[in-house]
This record gives C-alpha cells, structure tokens and sequence, in this order.
C-alpha cells in the first residue's frame, strides 16, 4: 500500500502529460510555427536541389519542368504570397527562366496535362512582372487546343489539377470567357464519360482515377478503388478554380457543389491520426499514414473554411488533425517529408510508405504540403484576428 501511495504523484504527472499532449493536438500551432515547418521542409528541397535545371534521373531523365516539378512550384508560391523572401522568388524565376518559359522539353504544343502544368506558375509570375514571354509558351499550348473540338484530353484525374487551373488563370488574364467554357466542358467531360459513365462516382461523391477502376474493379475488400492522391488532385483543382474565376461565373455553382460534397465524402473516412490512407474505403490496401493525399485534403478543407463553403465547427477539427498528425508524423527534423507514395496512380504503386521511405520524385509531396500550410496559415491568421 505504502509503494502504491508514492507511485500516484508520478502517475498523476505521466497522466496529465499525456492528456496535454493530447490537447495539444486538438489545437493549431501559432502562425509563424507553421511558417518555421514551411520554411524548414522547403529549405530541405532547395538545398538538395541547388541547380533548378538538372534533370531527374530514375529509370530514365526527365525534364525539370515536368508535373512533379510544377506541383512543387505551386507550393513554392504560395508560401512566397505568405512570407516573400526573396530567394524563394528567384528560385522560382531561375528555373522557369531556364525553361524559357517554354513547357517540357520544349513542347509548347502540347495536349498533355501533366506537361501544361508549369504553366500555372509562369502565369503566377507573369501576373507579379507582366512581360508577355512569360505566359506566351502556356497560352500557345492552351490556344491550340481551343483551334480544336477535341475535349476528352483529360482521361484521368490528376490531369484536372494539372490544367484545369491554367485554363482559369488565361480567362480572367485576357477576360475571355472562351477559356472557361472549354475548362468546363473538358471537366464535365471527364467527370461524367470517361470510362462507363464518367470518373466521377455521385453515389460516393468520389473519382476513380481512370476508367481502369471503375466498376467492375474492385478493391480486396470488395470496395470501388478511390485512390486518396487522385482525389486530392481534384479537390485541390476545384480549389484553384473557384479562388481564380469570378464569382458570378456561369458555371461556379457546379465546382462548389462538387467541391463540398467531395469534402463531405473525405470527413469520415479520415485515420484516427489525422492522415487517409492511400485507398480511400479499403484500409486494408496497403493501409497506413500518406502524406500526399492528406496534404491536399487539408489544402482544400483549409481553403473551404477561410472562403466560407464549410463549416468551422465540423471541418476544423479534421483539418488540425490532419496538420498537427503530418507535422509530427512526417516530417523529420532536417525538413524531408515522410510517407510520402511515390509517383503511380493506385494504392499499390510506390510502396512501401514509410517514415524514412525516399519517394522516387520528392517535388510534388512537398509542393501539396505547402499548400496545405499556406491555407492552415490563414486559417489561423483569421481566427487571432
């Protein structure tokens, strides 16, 4: 009884640390401890790659203008609007001048997505410095398609955030509505003929992401295949979308209420430590915490608050979750990012993810997290204020 007696002044203690830490949990950092894990996990990146035009060599070299490379960039300039440092300018103004502003490999011609994606920050750039060469590469790529009827281009998901953005961006550059008309009927397209009858899931207000997984395919449990990076493309184009056309454009109304009944389809199906899994409804999958997804998800609940399409009261607590668990989790005390899934398009690909797994292309996980940071930030910036 005695020894039982002079135990309870630890427990109590060992007790209330472990429900501070709990508690801390349940709360957002202050503004600039999301900025230090911005700028500490972008510094990682910036110091690996130095040379912003060497080629990425895996089984083969690519370009450093490619998706993965852009998604980043995009990340990159949204931390810069939060805190501009110059160097972070310049190393989004060198690399794009390496490019000549030209898309990869010097294709300005181009139908591919995943190869019109750079775009987007060279219109981010151009809209700081308007000087024409700037955006002249992307809106040659984008005027040449529109010469055409062609509008089946994006057969699967990742392609909407890829381009969806820069057909926004050169509509309300030049005010010419032409490009938003064309956006939508290419993302109708998508959401509702590629594949049996669209990638676009209404009884689970979620995307395969091609019609490689829509029904018959099936997950092991038995479940559609919703792989959780495909549907964060898409929430997070929707996003860039509606923060980039007008507000009465004609047709707003379908992005946000596909962007809300997305976000209502995510909510629930949300890990215990703020993180999806790869696959959406099977956890069985290969199961486990992944950054990528997660990180665009937060992005778009984050930017759906701050923009008053979603309910503080119910989204907030998901998205701390899911920030608090990525920047204890995830990320490592020299700025790499982990369980980070390399690049593919199911759950399976890039396996496995684990803390200190290197993802064969570690450019887009980080540009997904500093969006998601850049809208965390906001989130709590409007709260203080």
């Amino acid at each position: 009884m005695i020894i039982a007696i002079k135990r309870l002044p630890l427990l109590a203690l060992l007790l209330f640390i472990t429900c501070s830490s709990l508690q801390a949990q349940k709360k957002l950092p202050a503004p600039d401890k999301v900025l230090e894990v911005m700028h500490l996990t972008n510094g990682y990146f910036k110091n690996k790659w130095p040379d912003v035009g060497k080629r990425m060599v895996h089984e083969r070299s690519r370009a450093s203008n490619i998706w993965t490379r852009a998604v980043y960039y995009e990340g990159l300039m949204a931390l810069y609007a939060l805190d501009p440092k110059p160097e972070d300018l310049d190393y989004a103004v060198r690399w794009a001048d390496f490019h000549k502003w030209d898309l990869r490999d010097g294709e300005t011609y181009t139908r591919n997505a995943d190869n019109q994606c750079a775009g987007q920050t060279y219109i981010d750039l151009y809209q700081m410095d308007p000087k024409p060469f700037k955006i002249e590469k992307i809106k040659a790529s984008i005027d040449s398609m529109m010469r055409t009827d062609k509008i089946d281009d994006w057969n699967w998901v990742d392609a909407i955030q890829m381009a969806m953005p820069v057909f926004a961006k050169l509509s309300v550059i030049y005010n010419d509505p032409a490009y938003s008309e064309r956006m939508y009927e290419m993302y109708m397209y998508t959401r509702n003929k590629h594949g049996d009858n669209g990638l676009f899931n209404p009884k689970d207000n979620l995307w395969w992401r091609d019609k490689d997984f829509d029904p018959p395919y099936k997950e092991p449990n038995g479940e559609d295949c919703y792989w959780s990076r495909g549907n964060g493309w898409v929430f997070a184009a929707l996003v860039r979308v509606l923060a980039t056309i007008p507000k009465d454009a004609p047709h707003r109304k379908q992005y946000e209420d596909d962007f809300k009944v997305m976000a209502a389809a995510l909510a629930p199906i949300q890990r215990k430590d703020g993180f999806w899994n790869a696959s959406l409804h099977d956890p069985t999958n290969y199961g486990g915490k992944e950054t990528s997804g997660t990180s665009l998800f937060v992005y778009g609940m984050a930017w759906g608050i701050n923009n008053g399409y979603l309910d503080a009261k119910k989204y907030q607590p998901i998205i701390t979750k899911g920030w608090n668990g990525m920047v204890k989790e995830a990320v490592h005390e020299n700025g790499f990012l982990g369980y980070m899934q390399g690049t593919g398009k199911e759950p399976k690909d890039g396996q496995p993810v684990t803390y200190t797994s290197v993802p064969n292309f570690e450019d887009y996980g980080l540009g997904c997290f500093l969006l998601a940071g850049s809208e965390v930030y906001k989130l709590i910036n409007a709260k203080k204020n």
